[in-house]
């Protein structure tokens, strides 16, 4: 028996478990802000741009080139990019400028959804999870997994950051990140686990999960486990759980 970081009683098998957690938890965090770091450099891409033309957002923000981020060795993201905060008493509308990498052939493609409200298709990205909360918090936000039906049809976390031009909202830069990279690199990095692991979201749901019977996109079954008991994973909205007997978890 050894003694916790509290002086608490700690069992060897425990501490195992702590110690285990530990590690994924800061592996999951560095592979989020390394994608982060990518939308920190749409984001001040578009600050500058912004503070040329008056903090207007009234044409196309992103330079070109902006999209070449994609195409950068060791990129996990497929998709990045602005999205502008419409303000019709300006006659500014909805508005994205936001690149994908086409599944088929990796080219680079604009992403133009049906911003027509009027359309029976309409997609009103201010309703999103990924716009809102960073307007409403001034934060970032990570929201997944979830199936882009707007784009590549691709299982993805989606990675934001408000963009502020003064104090005045407008926009968010962010990323696309299939689950299945993010997936393949983590696991790269981490290497050998002695126990399969679960990342939850806020909602229960699975966004990794290296246990055979918890599917990415499910929700925690209740026979699991309560997922508040999990780990906090810095930077981001989930908590880990490691699974033990091949069913029953533990932070």
């Amino acid at each position: 028996m050894n003694r916790g970081p509290e002086g608490e009683a700690v069992h060897v098998g425990e501490a195992v478990h702590v110690g285990e957690a530990a590690r994924v938890g800061a592996a999951v965090s560095a592979v989020v802000e390394q994608v982060f770091a990518t939308v920190a450099r749409v984001h001040d891409t578009a600050l500058r741009a912004l503070e040329r033309e008056g903090r207007r957002a009234s044409r196309a923000v992103l330079p070109p080139g902006t999209q070449d981020l994609l195409h950068e060795p060791g990129q996990l993201a497929v998709g990045l990019g602005l999205v502008v905060a419409p303000r019709p008493e300006e006659g500014l509308p909805l508005r994205l400028e936001w690149w994908q990498v086409d599944p088929g052939d990796g080219s680079l493609r604009t992403l133009e959804p049906d911003l027509r409200p009027t359309s029976l298709g309409y997609y009103d990205y201010t309703a999103a999870e990924w716009f809102d909360v960073p307007r409403r918090t001034g934060r970032r936000h990570v929201v997944g997994p979830y199936v882009d039906v707007h784009g590549t049809g691709r299982y993805l976390l989606t990675l934001t950051e408000p963009v502020l031009a003064g104090t005045r909202f407008v926009g968010v830069a962010g990323a696309d990140v299939p689950v299945r990279r993010f997936e393949t690199h983590l696991l790269r990095v981490l290497g050998p686990l002695p126990a399969p692991f679960v990342l939850l979201n806020d909602e229960g749901r699975v966004v990794l999960s290296t246990a055979p019977r918890l599917l990415v996109g499910s929700l925690l079954p209740p026979d699991a486990g309560p997922p508040e008991e999990g780990t906090p994973v810095a930077g981001t909205p989930w908590r880990l759980l490691l699974v033990r007997d091949g069913h029953r978890l533990a932070g």
